[in-house]
Order: structure tokens, then sequence, then C-alpha cells
């Protein structure tokens, strides 16, 4: 990594520690005009062995943690390069990786597995019928759906999945992963 890379993530990392709590919106919002500051962080990223990795994830779980959205966006962009790495590193079975990668990604699931009261969420989901109209298509368009869309259509019956709730996870294993 290149001193400029470095001296860019090192600065962003200690602007966040000093920065009192009415002045967080204004930040998440500036952090987009730091055009040196994303490469530079999945430099990080990519370098599984770099002195950085550990805080900048920790930096990036406490911007998620915050609850502020623009910091949670900014976290989440870098959630495929934070997978790739995870498995990557997984995969090439190296007994020398960092566990900051991987305390990050549970740490944003347990997030986002419970509401703000830490009660377990229940997602509800409505299955598209092809019998209803939508911004894709037409009913009349598609043609006669004898027996089954447009009979079940006709008898207001509408499919819904609820998703949850999902237990709390500690660690990654072939399972959950």
């Amino acid at each position: 990594m290149l001193a400029m890379d470095q001296g860019v993530v090192e600065e962003w990392l200690s602007e966040f520690k000093t920065l009192p709590d009415s002045a967080v919106s204004s930040y998440a919002s500036s952090l987009k005009d730091k055009g040196a500051l994303i490469p530079a962080l999945y430099k990080v990223i990519r370098e599984n062995y770099s002195d950085l990795l550990e805080p900048v994830c920790h930096q990036l779980f406490e911007f998620y943690r915050s609850g502020e959205p623009q910091l949670q966006r900014f976290t989440l962009q870098f959630l495929p390069e934070l997978l790739w790495s995870l498995l990557s590193v997984s995969t090439a079975r190296d007994p020398r990786t960092s566990g900051c990668i991987e305390a990050l990604l549970l740490g944003i699931y347990n997030l986002e597995i419970v509401d703000k009261d830490g009660q377990s969420k229940i997602l509800s989901f409505t299955v598209p019928s092809l019998s209803k109209p939508s911004v894709y298509h037409e009913p009349s368009a598609i043609g006669s759906m004898a027996l089954t869309e447009g009979a079940l259509a006709n008898h207001g019956l509408s499919r819904v999945v609820y998703s949850g709730p999902h237990l709390q996870r500690e660690s990654f294993t072939a399972q959950n992963r």
C-alpha cells in the first residue's frame, strides 16, 4: 500500500473518533466528497494482512451501528469486497487470517435481524401474481390462465411469505456461510 493511501485511511480513522454527536450527519454527507478514501479502503480490505484492516473493520462497524443511513450505506458499499475477501481467505485455509472481517459481517447480520428494541424481525413478502397488473405487464396481454393464476385472483387469494425470526450467529460455519 502506498504511503499516501495509508495516510488517507489513518486520517479517516482519527476523524470519526473526535467527532461530536451533533456533527455525525454532516460528516456522513461529506464522506462521498473524499475521492481518495474509498479506493484506499478497498486496498486495505484486499490486503488481508494490512495493519490497518482491523481498525478499518471496527470503524465500518461503528458506522453501521450508528443508525445514520448515510454511514450505513457507506459501510454497505464495501460488502461485496468484504465477502470476497472472507471467502477467498477461507478457501485458502490460511491460519494467519484476521477475524475482523468475519466479526464485521457477523455484526452487520446480527444488527439486521433485530429491530431497535432487540426483538427478532419477521418480514413478510407478497409473491407477485401474473393475474394482477403491474408496471411490468398487463394481465390481458398474457392470455388465458385457466385454472392457475386467474382462478386464485377470482377468489381474492394472494400468497404472502414470511421470513424470520432468524437466529443470531457468533461465527461462520460451513452450514451458515
